[in-house]
């Protein structure tokens, strides 16, 4: 047992520029095996204390530094992850679950443009100016960074919506403590090697690994943690309101969606099948963004449904280090039992399931066969009230249904409690902007699928998250604003 425990990765927390081990460890497993191959620091109070207290230190030093010498080291980071990208795809891949594809055309690229990205923000942002001639003043802002920030980031995609905390974050002149997912903390690690190399000054971040109830609660609660960024479920930001509450935290929380696509009979299915496909299933449906709700107009809806099926049977389940693999395995156990059963749901309320879960065979590889796989799934008539129409599912889970008017979708579109995307897929110009304007949604693509442009706010209506993020929001966010009388 020694021999084999020698072989597994085991992380540490990296506080004040050095990596600190820990008194005791969580197990991590490999999705597409099913076996422990990491153990990861079990931080409580202690270390998040030690955190807090080097960020505390490295604060007025890194606050003080130009927005062009935070930039370059900014810069200097992106070019490192991106030198070793296939080694961080590699291990984003085995630790999360996701396939070697979108983990090297996704998840890495994403986090090396987060961190170029807000290092060209940074230098562009002006304040504002105003006259009082009358009375002699005249008025100005300054905005200056807030202090430690404590960034709780997720399991699904992890560098990417790491870095899209850390960014902005130390772009800012404001130091940090991160917890990253314990069930992906792999990338994060890994980071954490290049920081000092990058000339990221010891203190400015501090990553401390562990549960969301020992190591994410003391950070929340701590009281000299002003800002927490969160990404996750709407259930945890409810614990982080309310545990933040007595400090007066300040919050951005990005949550659930249950994002609803509406297919008008004008749409170009060439188009729309591949790209609904892609927005239902991509990272095994693991993603806040990913469509679960199709509402497809009456006329064109035995057509869609027959050609999206065959599209959805296409992708290939397996292996994720298989470049030709397309849904990988999902993050654990718990949460594959916790989908099927959703599927299981549905047959009970009398929906069909017509590919995927229960229907189809699923060949794994030898190796591959305790991993926690599942088929794109595909529901339909199902009801707008069942869970599987108002929860969110968070795996290869989508549902079909019909429609006939575009004030019947819409409403049917905004009945449910999150409100963080949506797309919608029609010819007509007139009709893209109407639908647009009336769905309860933080972002609405037509016609196409996750094309983001980061200068743009970033978040969520409902209960899908507080606050937005991006090139001004994220500056708004994590800087404090003052506003300067001057009297002449």
């Amino acid at each position: 047992a020694m021999a084999h425990s020698k072989a597994l990765l085991v992380l540490e927390n990296f506080i004040g520029g050095k990596f600190i081990p820990c008194s005791s460890y969580i197990d991590s497993y490999n999705p597409s095996t099913g076996d422990v191959y990491c153990k990861v620091p079990d931080s409580g109070k202690e270390e998040v204390e030690a955190a807090v207290k080097a960020a505390k230190d490295a604060f007025p030093i890194w606050s003080s530094k130009s927005p062009l010498e935070r930039s370059r080291i900014l810069n200097k980071l992106a070019d490192l992850i991106e030198h070793d990208l296939e080694a961080f795809a590699q291990a984003e891949s085995k630790d999360q679950g996701k396939t070697i594809t979108f983990a090297r055309t996704v998840d890495i690229p994403r986090a090396v443009h987060n961190f170029r990205f807000f290092a060209s923000s940074i230098l562009h942002h002006v304040t504002e100016c105003t006259e009082m001639p009358a009375m002699g003043c005249m008025h100005y802002t300054s905005r200056a960074p807030v202090g430690v920030a404590g960034l709780i980031s997720p399991w699904n995609l992890p560098l990417y919506l790491l870095t899209w905390k850390i960014a902005p974050a130390i772009a800012c002149g404001n130091t940090v403590v991160a917890k990253p997912s314990e069930m992906t903390s792999v990338t994060a690690w890994m980071m954490c090697k290049l920081l000092e190399k990058a000339g990221v000054p010891p203190g400015v971040v501090n990553v401390v690994f562990g549960t969301g109830a020992k190591a994410g609660e003391a950070l929340v609660c701590h009281p000299d943690v002003p800002l927490i960024s969160f990404t996750g479920s709407t259930l945890t930001a409810q614990r982080i309101t309310e545990k933040s509450a007595p400090h007066c935290k300040r919050l951005s929380l990005e949550l659930g969606g249950k994002n609803p696509a509406i297919i008008f009979d004008d749409a170009d299915l060439s188009q729309c099948i591949p790209n609904t496909v892609r927005s239902s299933f991509a990272n095994q449906g693991e993603i806040c963004l990913c469509t679960s709700r199709i509402f497809v107009q009456r006329g064109i809806y035995n057509e869609f449904l027959k050609r999206f099926v065959a599209e959805a049977k296409k992708w290939k389940t397996g292996n994720p280090s298989d470049p030709t693999v397309n849904v990988g395995a999902l993050i654990s156990k718990e949460h594959l039992e916790k989908v099927r059963n959703y599927v299981k749901k549905a047959q009970a309320e009398g929906a069909r399931v017509l590919c995927g879960e229960g229907v189809d065979p699923l060949a794994l590889p030898s190796g591959n066969q305790k991993g926690y796989f599942m088929l794109p799934t595909v529901i339909t008539e199902v009801k707008d009230e069942s869970c599987c129409m108002q929860e969110e599912i968070f795996g290869p889970v989508t549902c079909v249904v019909a429609f006939d008017t575009e004030e019947e979708v819409i409403k049917r579109a905004n009945g449910v409690k999150y409100g963080l995307a949506a797309t919608v897929w029609s010819g007509n110009v007139g009709r893209v902007h109407r639908v647009a304007h009336r769905l309860q949604s933080g972002l609405v693509w037509t016609n196409c699928w996750l094309v983001r442009d980061l200068n743009l706010p970033f978040g969520g209506m409902k209960a899908s998250g507080i606050g937005r993020e991006g090139a001004k929001d994220s500056y708004e966010f994590f800087t404090e604003v003052k506003t300067i009388t001057i009297k002449h």
